[in-house]
């Protein structure tokens, strides 16, 4: 949509925590933590949100007298779905497209990993121990992968690449893809439940005992998405009482996951510090998108990305 500009080089605040946007480089910017954005909010007119794990643009809104345009530098905007960011009239873009390959990449190095037994691989080798067995293959498996935009269509076409069956879940029908409601007939053929959707009202605690109890006790769950698709009190008790054969979880509830957590010891989890996007030049490529989006505000063209704040992700593809 477009978003015309009342100034050539309009006020921009960044929000970001330790590091700050390699090479951003912008008349009027101003930069600001968590705990100094509410000072820096008023006259802004574009909001960078490069800590997107902050809520303190939620906590700062009241004084956001300018603003226009908000953008993230993640592909989830759950933690800028509030109420009243969801009344205005500003426009909120995210950073679709550049994780996309690297969270599919992770999945299927996850899916190898748990079907190779790497991890005990490498804590035999650890102890020096010697210890012959046998590994599963993932060719004709079948994957049920939740999530039928970008990042879990990448999911699927890697699974695919290497002879497993996807089986492909959206918010709704469409050439390849699943309704959400197909979702309980899918999950007892699922020999790997991936979830890469986003948070919203209808995905939050979707993958509860119900789900859980519907998985075969040899299937493995992978958690890309957000923390809170799983409710993970259940997700504990289905893999302490032997109902579920492993998981992968890389992102949680709570992040960083407490040191207390049962999640850092159950039998058969691999548990990473929400990472699964993250590699050499991420950072830069994500100065990009919001560099190409800002040239774009500037000449009043219409803005790439941009968020439809009542579902809480970019339509226009697959959802």
């Amino acid at each position: 949509m477009p978003v015309s500009a009342d100034q050539r080089h309009p006020t921009i605040t960044v929000l970001h925590s330790e590091d700050r946007p390699p090479g951003l480089v912008a008349d009027g910017i101003r930069f600001a933590t968590g705990d100094t954005l509410r000072d820096a909010l008023p006259g802004t007119e574009v909001l960078l949100v490069w800590d997107f794990t902050s809520d303190a643009v939620r906590h700062s809104w009241p004084a956001a007298d300018a603003l226009r345009w908000v953008h993230t530098a993640s592909a989830g905007v759950d933690r800028l779905i509030f109420p009243e960011l969801l009344d205005s009239p500003v426009v909120l873009t995210n950073s679709r497209g550049v994780f996309d390959a690297p969270m599919a990449e992770y999945v299927l190095g996850l899916v190898l990993a748990m079907a190779k037994d790497l991890p005990a691989t490498v804590a035999a080798q650890l102890r020096r121990e010697w210890r012959h067995r046998e590994s599963e293959r993932v060719a004709g498996t079948c994957a049920v992968v939740v999530g039928g935009g970008p990042i879990g269509r990448a999911i699927a076409r890697l699974l695919a690449a290497v002879g497993m069956r996807v089986e492909l879940v959206g918010r709704r029908a469409s050439e390849g893809v699943h309704a959400a409601g197909a979702l309980p007939e899918l999950l007892p053929r699922a020999d790997w439940l991936v979830l890469a959707a986003p948070l919203t009202e209808a995905t939050r605690g979707m993958l509860d005992a119900v789900a859980l109890a519907a998985l075969r006790p040899s299937a493995r769950v992978i958690n890309v998405g957000r923390g809170a698709l799983v409710v993970e009190p259940d997700l504990v008790d289905a893999l302490r009482g032997g109902r579920l054969a492993g998981a992968a979880l890389d992102v949680f509830a709570h992040e960083p996951l407490p040191s207390d957590s049962p999640l850092w010891e159950l039998p058969g989890m691999i548990v990473s510090p929400h990472m699964s996007g993250d590699v050499l030049g991420w950072r830069e490529e994500l100065v990009e998108v919001f560099a190409d989006n800002l040239a774009r505000y500037r000449a009043g063209e219409p803005l790439r990305n941009v968020v439809d704040k009542t579902l809480g992700y970019v339509t226009g593809g697959a959802s």
